[in-house]
């Protein structure tokens, strides 16, 4: 007696499973370009005199300061009680008699070493709009919430401030955000930077 193999039959999948491996390929795709174009989403800040102009992202709040400011950011979702920060304030000159760039600079560092636990990291010069600018990078200790029943922990803050002059005004412009944190926002950092437009 001879048995003859039973036929197996094996549907194939290997349409469906190409069809389910696009679907996810497209929805992956369409998911990154949300992504880039959400965090990549900015608006624009023009002083109200024809000043300083720049581009932010989008999704950073003004917040208001007790510093005399022309504006003042904040990124809230920073994971840190001290939420990265973005403001410019602006002196206007004598055009008599107006500072030099070193001038303010050595004012600046002046006035940052009253902040807690100051240290200067680096000071170069640069360049923004094409005017001579000074760089200044530096870190200090803040207490971000000092209530009671709602205190945190200090937080080492990594600062970058940028000063220029242009034309009878000198604007500084200060990037703040927590320490560990600083070099995932030092990109966005250099973004804003390089938007800025000087009267």
């Amino acid at each position: 007696m001879s048995t003859t193999p039973a036929t197996i039959y094996r549907p194939s999948l290997l349409p469906k499973d190409l069809g389910v491996a696009l679907v996810v390929l497209v929805a992956l795709a369409l998911g990154w370009l949300l992504m880039f174009q959400t965090q990549n989403r900015t608006r624009t800040f023009h002083e109200a005199d024809g000043g300083i102009q720049m581009l932010y992202p989008a999704t950073w709040n003004s917040v208001d300061s007790l510093q005399d400011l022309l504006i003042k950011l904040e990124d809230p979702l920073t994971d840190s009680a001290f939420k990265t920060t973005l403001s410019i304030e602006r002196r206007d000159l004598d055009p008599a008699n107006p500072p030099t760039l070193q001038t303010l600079l050595d004012r600046r560092i002046e006035d940052r070493t009253l902040l807690t636990g100051y240290h200067l990291l680096a000071d170069s010069e640069t360049s923004l709009d094409g005017e001579r600018a000074i760089m200044l990078e530096y870190a200090y200790v803040v207490q971000p919430i000092d209530t009671p029943r709602r205190a945190s922990l200090p937080v080492v803050v990594h600062a970058r401030d940028y000063l220029v002059i242009a034309q009878d005004r000198a604007y500084i412009i200060t990037m703040a955000a927590p320490a560990d944190a600083f070099s995932q926002v030092s990109p966005v950092f250099t973004r804003v930077a390089a938007s800025i437009q000087l009267p």
